[in-house]
């Protein structure tokens, strides 16, 4: 098999790939290197303009040569545009659970969320979809990712109800700053100072947007500092996950784990839910499944450290919504704010498009 130059640049690409039975198979480049005694033969090849490698497969992986596909180059672009969709649609998830939550519980809420989720994913996977999750090797670390997030969202909700919401969120919106940090230490990514400069615009027009005055450290600032943190943690293990497993297992792992959390809880908070109700809670879980799915795949196709500063743009969409369901209108700050947030993501994508064209 002959690799094009630009494939040697991430070894852990993932490789699906299925045998004769029909069983799934996912490998990257690195994984099939650490088994293979020839490493050696992975060798230069002149082909007149361009550089390609000679990859040679080990005997111990012979059931996958008739049927390896080369991995799809990584498109930034591609990461960026889903994970700002994902950025929306959990936005408008938000506006619909702050419907729902004057009538229904919050535990109510997300497990009929995850139910959803859940039985689109069997639905469209079926039996295939149920023996992969099983054998998954992610399966641990997407649960490690859900503890995480279950207490990112309990340290949140906890400091939510005793701080403002400025404060609240300007102290949750750390979170893109830590997650570019942890991407450099633990990832090893390589963060550009235009990526630096776009995280620290972005947190620039939140503090501007949400104007939190006279914020004082507290146990209620800590929690929403906890919680930023604890969020990052789970956006990088995602990362991680995300390159060895395909996005609808890793939405069944991760949904099963909290359809099971959430449904002793509900067994004490359940209250029966009207027609339109019900409609609501159903659109949640379309919503955030939608959005669980733009996030996961955008997180295959780009690094933490290039997404990260879109997370700002639900604060946007956010005082959007405000304005066209509640009527919130916004104030000179907000605007102003909301115009540094968006000169942030422009920033991630022309530096992004300039080193493209001068490594091309």
């Amino acid at each position: 098999m002959f690799l094009p130059d630009r494939h040697l640049t991430n070894l852990e690409t993932c490789i699906n790939t299925y045998d004769r039975a029909g069983n799934t198979h996912c490998y990257t480049f690195s994984d099939v290197l650490k088994q293979s005694h020839y490493q050696s033969e992975i060798c230069p090849i002149d082909r007149s303009k361009r550089q390609e490698y000679r990859f040679i497969i080990p005997d111990s992986l012979r059931h996958i040569r008739h049927l390896v596909r080369l991995p799809v180059k990584n498109s930034v672009s591609l990461g960026i545009l889903l994970t700002t969709v994902a950025y929306m649609a959990f936005t408008f998830h938000d506006a619909i659970i702050k419907i729902l939550t004057s009538s229904i519980p919050v535990w109510q809420i997300l497990f009929f969320r995850s139910l959803t989720i859940f039985l689109g994913c069997l639905a469209y996977g079926r039996g295939k979809l149920v023996r992969q999750t099983i054998t998954s090797p992610i399966v641990k670390p997407m649960i490690a990712r859900s503890i995480l997030l279950l207490c990112a969202w309990l340290s949140y909700y906890s400091a939510a109800s005793r701080l403002q919401l400025a404060e609240v969120t300007t102290l949750y919106y750390a979170a893109p700053v830590v997650g570019t940090l942890l991407a450099w230490v633990i990832l090893k990514e390589e963060v550009t100072p235009a990526r630096w400069l776009a995280v620290g615009v972005g947190f620039v027009g939140v503090l501007i947007a949400c104007n939190p005055v006279g914020l004082t450290i507290s146990w209620p600032v800590y929690l929403a500092l906890q919680a930023a943190v604890l969020w990052a943690s789970a956006m990088v293990l995602l990362r991680k996950t995300s390159l060895h497993e395909k996005t609808i297992v890793q939405l069944t792992v991760s949904n099963v784990f909290f359809l099971a959390l959430t449904g002793l809880a509900v067994l004490y908070t359940w209250q029966t839910p009207d027609m339109t109700q019900l409609a609501l809670l159903i659109a949640t879980g379309i919503v955030a499944g939608c959005a669980q799915f733009a996030l996961f795949e955008g997180m295959r196709q780009a690094p933490v450290s290039v997404l990260a500063p879109f997370e700002y743009s639900s604060l946007v969409w956010a005082f959007l919504l405000g304005y066209l369901i509640w009527a919130d209108i916004p104030t000179h700050n907000v605007v102003v704010g909301a115009a540094l947030i968006l000169s942030a993501g422009l920033i991630i994508i022309v530096s992004e498009r300039l080193r493209r064209r001068a490594g091309a």
